[in-house]
């Protein structure tokens, strides 16, 4: 028997179709805060171990005219410890904006916040 053309085949009934939902938006700063609990939760690197490689073999070019080889442990103890610097940087420049009566981190808050430390200036 010869299908008409008003039967269905099977698979292509057509479905009530609902509109698609919206995406929820978030609040300001949501997104933020979502994002400084997550990195605060793990303990993973930062910075991706490659670039940052070649940029610990960069700095030691600039110090000497021959190329070493580095042990990945070595590499990876010297990411964990400017890792931390950084992060500690940060938290000290972060209390500096909120002493000023802001949100934004600024240069002069990292400035400070070195200064206070008693980092010299290049």
């Amino acid at each position: 028997m010869a299908r008409s053309k008003h039967t269905p085949r099977r698979g292509s009934t057509p479905k009530a179709t609902t509109p698609p939902r919206r995406k929820q938006r978030l609040r300001p700063n949501e997104r933020a805060l979502k994002e400084i609990r997550k990195y605060q939760r793990s303990t993973d690197l930062l910075l991706r171990k490659l670039p940052f490689a070649r940029l610990v073999r960069e700095v030691q070019l600039g110090f000497v005219n021959r190329e070493y080889r580095w042990q990945a442990a070595a590499i990876i103890a010297l990411q964990e410890a400017a890792e931390a610097h950084l992060v500690h940087l940060f938290e000290d420049a972060n209390l500096c904006a909120i002493h000023a009566k802001r949100v934004t981190i600024m240069v002069r808050d990292m400035q400070l916040a070195r200064r206070i430390r008693g980092v010299l200036r290049e």
